[in-house]
């Protein structure tokens, strides 16, 4: 623990591996086997799961069984679930579908080329399109979260300045999002850049506004951004079971985070998050038989440590 700073005694986790994660499986997994996963990550303690998309399926066919899953799905009621909506369109889509989610998770780049190439908008447009859509689904009594990617750098045009992904996260939280995701969406933040961050987005945004994590794995700073983020007084993230997901670029680019990867480091620092890691470990080994091949999980590979037995 850095001297001086004064770490959150407990944390919450949003799994996003059954959307964030399976959507960049090269192939598509079965609805039963997604379904399967879902309803056991839902009692492993995770409060929150992103299930699914409203994507076109021509977009995203990993996701076209977003309806049958949110159908099928049989999770605890004190369990939020969560689907992810690219623009207006998307979320009437999902709302044929209410009452069998919780929240809305809206997106967009903080830099200008790599919005473009994600949803073929400037950031500007994303914006205005997004006010409306956030509004729509506050007025349909659901929570939003908003999503900033590329917050920490963007791979087409390097170093995003802080202040103009700051000025983005306000116009989206006076939209009416209650939360704003901070996205290192190809890997590219340091712990240095991640604790100033968000001291400064608490001091921008204010307590009103929840802030969370979102951070890939892909040069290895996953774990350490997140200790970072909790020293600047972050008390939220989202993983992927399995370190499933990515971005396509850059080349090599990996997944997100490891829920159990995230949920071990945090017991281990005396930190809470209600997780049984053992039962995520389960759920996360279930999920390796599926996909048939291993996965990016450390804490999978080496189990937990056992300090009776002097590991």
């Amino acid at each position: 623990m850095t001297a001086g700073r004064h770490l959150p005694h407990c944390v919450a986790i949003r799994e996003v591996g059954p959307r964030d994660g399976f959507q960049n499986e090269p192939e598509t997994i079965a609805t039963a086997d997604k379904v399967a996963l879902i309803d056991r990550l839902a009692r492993t303690g995770v409060k929150r799961i992103e299930v699914t998309s409203f994507v076109r399926a021509d977009v995203i066919p990993q996701l076209a069984d977003g309806r049958e899953v949110l159908t099928a799905i049989d999770v605890p009621h004190d369990v939020s679930r969560s689907v992810l909506v690219p623009n207006a369109r998307g979320l009437e889509d999902a709302l044929e579908l209410l009452g069998r989610f919780d929240e809305v998770g809206v997106f967009l780049s903080a830099s200008e080329q790599h919005n473009r190439r994600n949803v073929n908008r400037t950031v500007d447009e994303s914006l205005r399109e997004l006010s409306a859509v956030i509004a729509r689904a506050v007025d349909a009594g659901l929570r939003v979260e908003a999503i900033i990617s590329t917050s920490f750098g963007c791979p087409y045009e390097g170093v995003v300045e802080r202040a103009r992904v700051l000025a983005i996260a306000r116009r989206l939280a006076d939209s009416g999002a209650a939360e704003i995701a901070f996205a290192d969406t190809t890997g590219m933040a340091n712990p240095v850049q991640v604790r100033d961050h968000f001291e400064e987005a608490a001091a921008t945004l204010g307590a009103d506004v929840q802030l969370t994590a979102h951070f890939h794995n892909t040069r290895g700073q996953g774990l350490a951004n997140v200790l970072a983020a909790l020293e600047g007084g972050c008390a939220s993230f989202e993983s992927s079971v399995g370190e499933l997901g990515g971005c396509p670029v850059p080349a090599g680019a990996t997944g997100n985070i490891a829920s159990e990867d995230l949920v071990s480091m945090l017991h281990e620092m005396g930190i809470e998050t209600g997780i049984d890691l053992a039962a995520l470990l389960d759920a996360a080994t279930a999920l390796r038989t599926v996909l048939g091949r291993p996965l990016g999980s450390h804490t999978l590979v080496a189990g937990p440590i056992d300090w009776k037995a002097g590991r």
